[in-house]
């Protein structure tokens, strides 16, 4: 029986890309990832995020396993098993470190023990688990197979035959002027529970321990791999099994196995970092997701990253809803500065990845469409490197991402052209507008200029608000309206005493 991958339905093997896609440092996801992969460096868990899906199906497939990993005694049994193999991997990296041979023997049985119990346990703990995903049913049904077939069977008996006969052997080393010797073990008495016993009748309660503790070494020093020698002369049989159960079976672990106990990694590690954020009371759900319906909604949606920054303070997440319907396929945001406008265009770019991903998405309720690529255009400090202008570098790159899209592609673009002159930036965004509209291609853009608003059917009109009573007060909630031209620039210098007449009043007394 064969099966390949928790993270990938119908056999297949997840591609690991060796860099993070472009767009990430736009949409903050680079923030997210770091924060999600970090409590788990050993499992190298980033590519898993770089690689987003364009089938519904295998969206739903990680969504079913991870549905199915938030019941809190399956996840417990996971992470059980993940000590455990934790372990076994730190026994086999401790053999590599190691200079004696049959040192290193010990260490691989203990592994190879090790590995036994997890494999076992985790199996006889899936049999009971009332699982539902796809992925978690066909690994469930692999790992039954697996523990009974005989190459495992055979080595879990041999490591406990080896272990138990090593257990058993009993030595005396004998010390004497600067030398030793080691003997079999003939009943002799142990002297140190006599003394114990002698001195006993002296003790007066608790007294303070004079004990030294010496510091742990990884290996065995020469003189204790000396005696280690003269034990395994005295009994070989034990110690030649032993040497013949790592020859036999020094590839022990199982490629499923080990692929398996990495990859299940990365949706604890998303639920682990989801969990707290929940405990505040912020909403996730399972999207729904097409790859041909253009329909997307999100309803309390929010900006992942921003989520996280504010860790102490949940009144700093803002949720905001947003909805396409019909021909609509671009939504131009306007409003005032400081007003949200850029963490909503990240929260809409970081839905839409991480649906792809098969992860809960931050929002009560969400239907998306799975893109085939995700384009961001954000402000980026001049870079002299390629000798050009500020205008020369967003037109450069704006062309370079058109030339790349398709319809299914996305577009977030975030206050471009604001480095021109009002008239030039109206012309270029009309023109950019124009090739996104005949693209059909879907998005975000956060604007200046309120006449991108209403070019085309294909273009809806979303407005950060600011406190009516106060207008100086954002609210951070980006509504469905026409753009009003609103700045609010003078109530802002006016709270900030910027005025002509209060700067005249504070320059003449």
């Amino acid at each position: 029986m064969i099966f390949r991958s928790i993270l990938c339905a119908q056999n297949g093997v997840p591609y690991e890309p060796a860099r993070q896609p472009d767009f990430f440092p736009d949409l903050n996801l680079d923030q997210v990832i770091e924060a999600i992969t970090a409590p788990k460096q050993e499992y190298d868990l980033k590519p898993f995020f770089w690689t987003p899906l364009r089938d519904p199906d295998a969206v739903r497939y990680r969504q079913e396993v991870m549905q199915d990993l938030e019941d809190a005694t399956l996840k417990a049994h996971i992470n059980a098993f993940a000590a455990k193999m934790r372990a076994v991997r730190r026994y086999l990296a401790l053999v590599e470190k190691l200079d004696f041979d049959v040192h290193k023997q010990g260490w691989i049985l203990e592994a190879a023990l090790v590995y036994g119990d997890a494999v076992a346990d985790l199996a006889r703990d899936l049999a009971d688990a009332p699982l539902r995903s796809r992925g978690l049913l066909a690994f469930r049904e692999w790992a039954q197979h697996y523990v009974q077939s005989q190459a495992f069977r055979s080595l879990v008996a041999e490591a406990q035959q080896v272990k138990q006969a090593l257990s058993a052997l009993k030595y005396c080393v004998i010390i004497e002027s600067g030398r030793f010797k080691v003997k079999r073990y003939e009943d002799e008495a142990d002297y140190s529970q006599e003394i114990e016993k002698t001195f006993a009748k002296f003790q007066q309660g608790k007294v303070e321990s004079y004990l030294v503790k010496l510091p742990e070494r990884v290996g065995m020093s020469h003189v204790e791999a000396k005696i280690l020698e003269f034990v395994a002369r005295l009994y070989p049989e034990p110690f030649a099994a032993l040497e013949r159960f790592c020859a036999q079976h020094a590839h022990f672990l199982d490629e499923t196995v080990r692929s398996f106990d990495r990859e299940i990694q990365f949706y604890i590690a998303y639920l682990d970092f989801i969990a707290e954020l929940e405990r505040r009371g912020l909403p996730f759900s399972y999207p729904q997701v097409s790859a041909t319906d253009r329909q997307v909604y999100v309803r309390d949606g929010f900006d992942l990253a921003l989520a996280h920054a504010v860790h102490d303070d949940a009144r700093a997440v803002v949720l905001n809803d947003f909805y396409l319907a019909g021909p609509e396929r671009l939504i131009v945001v306007t409003g005032p500065n400081q007003g949200g406008k850029t963490t909503f265009a990240r929260m809409f770019g970081q839905v839409h990845y991480l649906a792809s991903l098969g992860c809960p998405v931050p929002g009560r309720e969400a239907h998306l469409f799975l893109c085939d690529r995700i384009f961001t255009h954000f402000e980026r400090t001049e870079d002299i490197r390629n000798l050009r202008g500020k205008l020369e570098d967003d037109l450069a790159r704006i062309h370079e991402m058109l030339s790349r899209a398709t319809p299914d592609s996305l577009f977030i673009l975030n206050e471009i052209f604001a480095s021109t002159t009002l008239q030039d930036a109206v012309f270029l965004s009309k023109e950019i507008m124009a090739r996104l509209i005949a693209l059909d291609v879907s998005g975000v853009w956060v604007t200046f200029l309120d006449e991108l608003a209403s070019l085309s059917e294909k273009t809806v009109s979303m407005v950060a608000t600011v406190d009516p009573q106060d207008p100086t007060v954002r609210t951070f909630k980006i509504v469905r309206r026409p753009a009003d031209g609103l700045a609010y620039a003078f109530s802002l210098a006016q709270k900030h005493r910027l005025t002509r007449r209060q700067i005249k009043e504070r320059i003449l007394g």
